[in-house]
C-alpha cells in the first residue's frame, strides 16, 4: 500500500505540473481569466493531495486499513472535485456540457474532507507520542 500511495502521489504531482503549465500557457488564449483561475484551483487541490499521498506512503503512523480508506476517498474526491473543475473551466472547448454534472464538485470536496477526517481520527487513536 505504501508503494501504491507513493507512486500515485508522484503521478498526481507530474499531472499537476503538466496541467498547471497547460493552464498558464495553453489556456490563456482559449478561455477567460476566471476559467483559468478555476482550473488552477483544481490543480492546487490535486497537488495538495499528491503531497498527502507521498507523506502517507512514508509514514507508519497511520494504519494500513485507514491508508486504504484515505487512498480511495482522495482518488474519488480528486476525480469529482478537480476533474469536474477542469471540465467546467474548459467547458466551452468541449462537446460535452460539464455544467450538467457540476453537482459532483461538492461531492468530491466532501470526499476529500472525509479523507482528512479519517487521517485525523487514526492519528488521534494512535498510542505513540
Amino acid at each position: 500500500m505504501n508503494k501504491k500511495l507513493i507512486i500515485t502521489g508522484a503521478i498526481l504531482g507530474i499531472l499537476g505540473i503538466v496541467l498547471g503549465a497547460f493552464a498558464a500557457h495553453g489556456l490563456e488564449t482559449l478561455v477567460n481569466a476566471d476559467a483559468i483561475k478555476s482550473f488552477e484551483t483544481g490543480v492546487r487541490y490535486q497537488m495538495y493531495h499528491a503531497f498527502l499521498f507521498l507523506i502517507l506512503g512514508g509514514t507508519s503512523f497511520v494504519s494500513l486499513k485507514h491508508k486504504k480508506v484515505i487512498f480511495y476517498l482522495v482518488l474519488i474526491g480528486l476525480i469529482f472535485f478537480s476533474g469536474s473543475i477542469y471540465g467546467l473551466a474548459t467547458n466551452e472547448l468541449s462537446g460535452f456540457d460539464f455544467k450538467s454534472i457540476a453537482l459532483i464538485t461538492p461531492i468530491g470536496g466532501l470526499s476529500l474532507i472525509m479523507a482528512w477526517v479519517v487521517l485525523l481520527i487514526d492519528i488521534l487513536k494512535t498510542k505513540v507520542d
